[in-house]
């Protein structure tokens, strides 16, 4: 029996065996609009159902606060549009929090985003023609704000130097996101699959924050939207970066129920080693390398890659196959057509 792309997705995260592996898409506008043109697709929709991608559709609430100047956030955040060779990226280039030192000085001075500021009404339109496919809503990623808030390095000396200020920014930043991710399941009652609840912790070589600051200042607020996820019927989806199999014990002990993006390249995330010790715990999502193989493999280290992601990672269930995070504009067309055709062809035996 064929099976939706939800169906798909919901067999795998439930330990039942689907018709074969779900396959998911991550891409930058750039090379999106690439792969549009070379399958001769007027959508990006169109494109991926082309390609037999079980794609996650993503709903946002509307910000209907205060007028605020272009390029800045409801934090106060500016950005800025840098280039490089393989398309452009949206960058932090002001970080309003960056001269205060103390709680007190936050609160006289500046004002936190309210849930108010963003209307949920429009969400259930959002979805309304994916009936078929996996929603994801709600979530947190607290500290990649709190460094566009105080800057990356200051985030940083923060944990270490000045744990009062990062509690209390941080415990703003996750109350915030326990709020939108409450309105969010209350708006589309049900129907949210997939709650995103991220950090970057790793790098390519190890954890960027020590365990006991993660623990500190992360994990308390993480378990708390993990449970609220959990209430509301969702599977937690963790994305997280890099080399991070140090903390790894511990987000399984949060209950998290998919890991992204196995970046396996990273010591201590082999393949076969995360199988062995977590393959019971959660479901891999990812796999697909973007660094190496995806933009600078032949079409066949491309196959050989999802054949090996299939048997070490699909083994016995428990795999999402998708490119460890954004494609770029400088990866081959003819890679990622690979990769979805192997997958839709040899995806069916694990």
């Amino acid at each position: 029996m064929t099976m939706t792309p939800l169906e798909r997705w919901l067999a795998v995260l439930r330990r039942e065996r689907p018709d074969r592996v779900p396959m998911d898409y991550w891409g930058t506008n750039e090379f999106t609009c690439q792969l549009m043109a070379h399958l001769g697709c007027s959508s990006k929709r169109e494109t991926l159902e082309r390609l037999h991608v079980d794609f996650v559709v993503k709903p946002k609430a509307v910000y209907v606060g205060r007028p605020r100047p272009r390029g800045v956030d409801p934090f106060g955040c500016r950005h800025a549009f840098i280039g490089n060779e393989a398309g452009v990226y949206e960058e932090c280039v002001f970080h309003p929090l960056a001269e205060f030192s103390t709680p007190e000085e936050i609160e006289e001075k500046y004002e936190w985003p309210s849930p108010d500021w963003w209307d949920y009404s429009t969400i259930a339109g959002q979805v309304e023609s994916f009936g078929d496919y996996p929603v994801q809503g709600g979530g947190s990623e607290p500290f990649l704000i709190y460094k566009n808030l105080r800057g990356p390095e200051q985030s940083f000396v923060d944990l270490v130097e000045n744990p009062g200020l990062a509690h209390y920014i941080l415990d703003k930043l996750f109350d915030l996101a326990y709020q939108d991710t409450v309105r969010v399941f209350e708006s589309i009652p049900g129907r949210v699959n997939l709650c995103y609840i991220a950090e970057d912790l790793g790098d390519q070589s190890d954890l960027m924050i020590s365990p006991r600051h993660i623990r500190e200042f992360l994990l308390p607020g993480m378990r708390r939207m993990v449970a609220v996820a959990h209430q509301g019927g969702a599977f937690v989806f963790h994305h997280d970066d890099g080399s991070i199999r140090r903390i790894l014990p511990d987000l399984v002990d949060l209950g998290i129920d998919v890991l992204n993006p196995i970046q396996w390249r990273c010591p201590g995330m082999e393949r076969v080693a995360l199988k062995r010790d977590f393959g019971e715990a959660v479901v891999f999502h990812g796999g697909m390398d973007n660094q190496i193989t995806l933009p600078f493999g032949s079409e066949e280290d491309v196959r050989m890659e999802v054949r090996l992601n299939l048997r070490m990672l699909g083994k016995g269930g428990g795999y999402i196959l998708a490119p460890c995070h954004n494609l770029q504009g400088n990866t081959p067309v003819e890679n990622v057509v690979a990769m979805y055709e192997t997958g839709y062809e040899e995806g069916q035996v694990f």
